[in-house]
């Protein structure tokens, strides 16, 4: 225990000391988001900020993980996909590029770690408790030399998992200061204390230190992102929390529906949005303000307490999460979908009614 908390507050000390350079490398480098620059309607922030947070967060996460987990293949896949998302990320904080570009390239770094071996090779039927089998059919071949196999589904499930698991949690988990990192350390601590209820089993020892790492290196770049912030994690950063946790999932026993509770908000959120955007004929991959962070700034919410809600939402259900079986997961997450969906439309006619009383004044004045 003693071993992973020295793991635990080594990510919170790389995190929290390299942010400052990295706040200073974003300055001179001009990965700067300037509002008046930059007048999507998705932007809250009101001075120029500092993206770049990923980098910052991805120092969090290797050099704890170069001290302390076996530099074997699967960590290196790991390590190689990230490094592709952070580059990512710091040229999206530059050029804001594409979305589509952005999309091909996830799947382009997701495919690296499942290359090394990370998939899923099973996953629990949350309706009957038992086990739906993804190890078959199975693509094997000879590659110099070397008998190398293909677990179609398996691999085809991890790779759509993580990939939307990032975007999930870039729309829906970074909308306003502190949220993302917040959210993120509490999930990955989530992880780490499923993953101890298998601690007599020695193959799980680096997802707990991996787990750990990741909420380390989120915890300690939170001080800089909190409200007001003088860092924004970037697209690097919300694809490096999506990219780990989802990792992390599928090798702390393939925990993917616990995962899923304990982000269901962000995520039931974000599904809801590309629901509202699809079927508004609009792109399902550019920002609006339809989530639920900007409804909540909407009503009059300050950034620290939809910050503070994420949190503990976030919290409870991740004690749920931790609790509960396959079927009362899904329960949790269908009860999380419908009560979200009442809320939203309470809070979008609330704020559609103050927008009128507003210019009902306006006119009359």
């Amino acid at each position: 225990m003693s071993n992973w908390i020295v793991v635990f507050v080594t990510a919170v000390l790389a995190s929290f000391l390299s942010t400052p350079l990295v706040i200073k490398f974003a300055w001179k480098a001009g990965l700067i988001d300037d509002p008046k620059k930059n007048k999507h309607i998705k932007v809250i922030h009101t001075v120029p900020t500092p993206r770049a947070g990923g980098l910052a967060l991805f120092i969090g996460v290797i050099l704890p993980a170069l001290i302390f987990l076996p530099l074997d293949k699967h960590l290196i896949g790991i390590l190689v996909g990230a490094i592709i998302l952070v580059v990512m990320g710091l040229a999206d904080d530059k050029w804001n590029l594409n979305p589509y570009l952005r999309l091909g390239i996830q799947f382009a770094a997701v495919s690296i770690p499942i290359a090394a071996g990370i998939g899923i090779a099973f996953v629990t039927n949350p309706l009957t408790g038992g086990i739906i089998d993804l190890s078959h059919p199975q693509i094997v071949f000879n590659l110099f030399g070397d008998q190398k196999s293909i677990w179609v589904l398996s691999d085809l499930f991890a790779l759509v998992w993580i990939v939307t698991l990032m975007n999930f949690i870039n729309f829906g988990a970074k909308g306003v200061d502190g949220q993302l990192p917040g959210v993120i350390t509490i999930a990955a601590f989530a992880v780490a204390i499923i993953s101890l209820g298998f601690s007599a089993d020695i193959t799980q020892w680096p997802v707990i230190i991996l787990a750990l790492i990741t909420a380390g290196s989120f915890l300690g770049f939170l001080p800089w992102n909190a409200y007001p912030q003088k860092i924004m994690p970037g697209f690097g950063g919300s694809n490096l929390a999506g990219y780990l946790l989802a990792i992390l999932s599928i090798l702390a026993t393939a925990k993917v529906g616990t995962l899923a509770v304990v982000l269901a908000v962000p995520l039931i959120d974000t599904g809801y949005v590309l629901i509202r955007r699809i079927a508004s004929g609009e792109s399902p991959v550019w920002g609006d303000r339809r989530h639920l962070h900007h409804k909540l700034l909407d009503l009059g919410w300050s950034k620290l307490q939809v910050s503070g809600f994420y949190w503990a939402i976030t919290f409870v259900l991740a004690i749920l999460a931790i609790n509960l079986n396959a079927k009362n997961k899904l329960y949790t997450i269908v009860g999380v979908a419908v009560a979200l969906a009442g809320f939203l439309l309470w809070v979008t006619n609330k704020n559609n009614l103050k927008a009128l009383h507003i210019k009902y004044k306006l006119n009359k004045k």
